[in-house]
């Protein structure tokens, strides 16, 4: 009997990207899936509106009275979870009709596994491929490049994941008990998806890397976390949480992952790069904020 998932689609934004997304759901090759649309109180009645048209059974569609915001709105629909498996899907992101089918016979194959990795193509506003400086940087850094499957778990899985945030949050599928167990540190905004991936190797969970190309993740400079790039935001995060993680390494006995949180070498890189892109378009103290977390 094939394993239940739990789509969770947390939606705050563009109703034409979402349509997008959930008709990507439903054109699965895999029969035994419920999507949750959780609504954070978006100014339009237009999506809530769609997603009822499609009388599909399967859908259910939640609108919050009022924005909690991108964290509390992902624990809200956490708690919303009932299937073994479950997936956080972005609002703009797009699933290829084998991606149900491959995370969960590759779940099915290493009932160990937390979470699972799958390949993932990068798509820009338009649904056009594109790729990043910081999509080679996750190519390059992460574990058994090129490798066909690849688990890795423990200090090894921290110390990989604190050099370089790897991973592609919105595509990855979970162990419904794992991800409950944990859930999403209310103290972030940017960095909550990486915690939460550190706090499942602290507490000895593993995580399973699959090539096989079965999801479109869209990067767009209107994403939350690119306009908290610009602004600063983010990188004020990223050192309070990777000085947090150096600290809880250190107590934990895992030296490497603690090195790792203290030099953040591509959170570092990427802060450069911001500053470089957008000399003439940052404040003063935005500018020395970006340098310092990139030289110091």
């Amino acid at each position: 009997m094939m394993d239940a998932v739990d789509v969770l689609l947390p939606y705050f934004g563009d109703p034409g990207l979402l349509q997008t997304a959930v008709r990507s759901v439903q054109e699965q090759d895999y029969e035994n899936w419920r999507l949750i649309i959780v609504d954070d109180a978006y100014p339009s009645k237009e999506p809530i509106a769609w997603a009822a048209s499609l009388q599909d059974p399967r859908i259910t569609y939640v609108r919050n009275q009022e924005n909690l915001g991108a964290n509390r709105n992902f624990q809200k629909a956490l708690g919303m979870a009932e299937s073994p498996i479950v997936v956080m899907m972005g609002a703009d992101d797009v699933m290829l009709a084998g991606y149900l089918k491959s995370v969960t016979a590759a779940m099915a194959a290493h009932p160990i596994a937390s979470v699972v990795q799958p390949g993932v193509q990068v798509i820009d506003e338009n649904g056009r491929r594109t790729w990043t400086l910081t999509d080679a940087v996750k190519q390059l850094t992460q574990p058994g490049f090129r490798r066909t499957v690849n688990a890795i778990s423990g200090e090894t899985m921290a110390c990989s994941l604190l050099h370089s945030g790897w991973h592609y949050f919105p595509s990855l599928a979970w162990r419904r008990d794992s991800i409950q167990m944990h859930g999403f540190n209310p103290e972030y905004d940017v960095v909550q998806d990486l915690a939460l991936l550190l706090d499942i190797a602290a507490a000895g969970g593993s995580l399973l890397i699959v090539n096989d190309v079965v999801f479109q993740y869209r990067r767009h400079k209107a994403s939350d976390s690119s306009v908290r790039a610009v602004d600063g935001r983010r990188f004020a995060e990223e050192r309070r949480f990777f000085k947090n993680e150096a600290r809880r390494f250190r107590a934990l006995g895992w030296p490497h992952a603690s090195w790792a949180a203290k030099l953040h070498w591509t959170s570092r890189l990427h802060a450069l790069v911001v500053l470089l892109q957008n000399t003439r378009k940052v404040d003063r103290r935005t500018a020395l904020m970006l340098a310092r977390h990139a030289f110091t």
